[in-house]
């Protein structure tokens, strides 16, 4: 994994990470109060975002990752490349167990994870979920 800060991210992930922070802005979250907005980038170029969605039964409830992994599959894409996940944490957020199995079924080997004041850490799926499952 490596450590860096918006500033340093190459113009096409740091649109990724400015598309994260809007779709946070959309984050239902009345329970836990903790937005997350997600963006995921296609080989194509173009960015669906997503946020997370609860509800007073946390067994429903959905992920920015995922939300914006479906939106893009909604949308016909399939040739996912980049993602990036984004909330108000000191250090860069973690996605849960169910993000990092649908990141990999997807196979998305640019995850960037990050916080509201630009910190990210940059890692790869195998990094990310060692051990994977190989679909």
């Amino acid at each position: 994994m490596q450590d860096t800060h918006l500033a340093a991210l190459s113009p096409d992930l740091q649109m990724l990470y400015a598309a994260a922070v809007v779709a946070r802005q959309n984050s239902y979250s009345p329970y836990s109060h903790f937005a997350v907005g997600a963006a995921v980038r296609t080989a194509a170029g173009k960015i669906y975002g997503g946020c997370n969605v609860e509800n007073a039964s946390y067994g429903l409830c959905c992920c920015g990752e995922r939300n914006a992994i479906f939106a893009a599959v909604c949308a016909g894409e399939r040739d996912l490349e980049a993602i990036c996940v984004v909330a108000d944490t000191t250090k860069p957020v973690s996605p849960c167990g169910a993000c990092r199995q649908v990141m990999s079924e997807f196979k998305i080997n640019t995850i960037l994870l990050g916080n509201m004041s630009g910190d990210i850490k940059i890692c790869t799926l195998e990094e990310l979920l060692p051990y994977g499952f190989d679909l």
